[in-house]
């Protein structure tokens, strides 16, 4: 069944209550409605059916809130504000975050997901190469979300002058929702996004696939460095029980699945088809690992997209809790 959007879809940003209550420490973690979010999905859906894999985990005294974001700049505005203490979310705020901050505000603190993001051009558009798209509009998710950066860098690479208001090329920071419905109705030429959207844009609104990052990250796990110093403890033992859920996600992929579709509906209160979640899994690879080398692509990208115009000392970003 295809996936219907409604303009209620707008409170995707904020709009998840807690599920569970307990006495005792509360960690607030955010995540996105999104395939590429699999562990944040899964485990929301586990403490919303009263199983949650975090509270078991971490223990009965430990109470587990989730929040719900459109983009990585939004998560990072509520790490910085105090609002959340973790997040699932891209490389690209988070490096940002962590840059404007000197180091101070945020830590990676384990891997999430790789691939599950494309540029999807219209069909009989032409566009092939950077250069094509002078003059044209592409959506991105967020201004200076992972996908945002990537295509101003991609942009600028191939020789347009981009700028965060203008230049070369119209780049339209647009809800993943909205997205698809100006692609369909040919408002856009192009959509820089992630799973399910991906998929969904090229099976329901006829849209080819012009650049896959098949291998990139594109989730991580971090921590606001205020929360890792008062509660590191709890912070390590969430991130013990981030991989197993990884690793158990990996071993059963159909259960998997199949929470993903239940909690997309939950969070979006849209309809979302099995056979949509079985087309973005296969553009996912999950991992709990993160490397710093990837990183140097990622700063690069956002010093092209003007986003980082400093050379951060990033030997603090990646905090090894194990």
């Amino acid at each position: 069944m295809p996936l219907i959007i409604s303009i209620a879809c707008a409170a995707w940003f904020m709009v998840i209550l807690p599920t569970f209550v307990a006495a005792g420490d509360t960690i607030r973690v955010g995540h996105f409605p999104n395939v590429t979010h699999v562990q944040g999905v899964v485990a929301q859906h586990l403490s919303r059916t009263g199983r949650g894999w975090f509270e078991e985990r971490l223990g009965k005294d430990v109470k587990i809130e989730w929040y719900v974001y459109n983009a990585g700049p939004s998560a990072m505005e509520a790490i910085l504000a105090d609002s959340i203490d973790l997040a699932y979310v891209g490389p690209s705020p988070a490096l940002n975050t962590y840059t404007k901050s000197g180091g101070e505000e945020i830590r990676i603190i384990a891997g999430a997901a790789a691939g599950g993001a494309a540029l999807v051009v219209q069909p009989d558009s032409g566009l092939a190469k950077p250069a094509d798209f002078r003059g044209k509009t592409i959506a991105t998710p967020q201004l200076g979300n992972t996908q945002d950066v990537a295509c101003r860098a991609w942009l600028s690479n191939g020789g347009l002058r981009i700028t965060q208001t203008g230049g070369d090329a119209f780049i339209v920071p647009t809800a993943n929702p909205e997205q698809f419905a100006l692609f369909k109705s040919k408002k856009l030429d192009a959509v820089w996004t992630v799973e399910p959207w991906v998929s969904r844009l090229e099976r329901d609104a006829g849209g080819k696939i012009l650049v896959e990052q098949s291998k990139d990250s594109i989730t991580v796990l971090v921590s606001s460095v205020k929360f890792l110093k008062s509660k590191r403890e709890l912070v390590k033992r969430f991130a013990q029980a981030h991989r197993e859920l990884t690793a158990w996600i990996v071993e059963h992929p159909d259960e998997a699945k199949r929470m993903i579709q239940q909690e997309l509906v939950a969070e979006t209160r849209a309809e979302v088809s099995a056979d949509l979640i079985g087309l973005a899994w296969k553009r996912i690879a999950l991992t709990g690992d993160v490397a710093l080398d990837e990183y140097q692509h990622f700063l690069a990208n956002a010093q092209r997209a003007g986003f980082i115009r400093q050379t951060p000392d990033l030997s603090r970003l990646i905090e090894r809790l194990r």
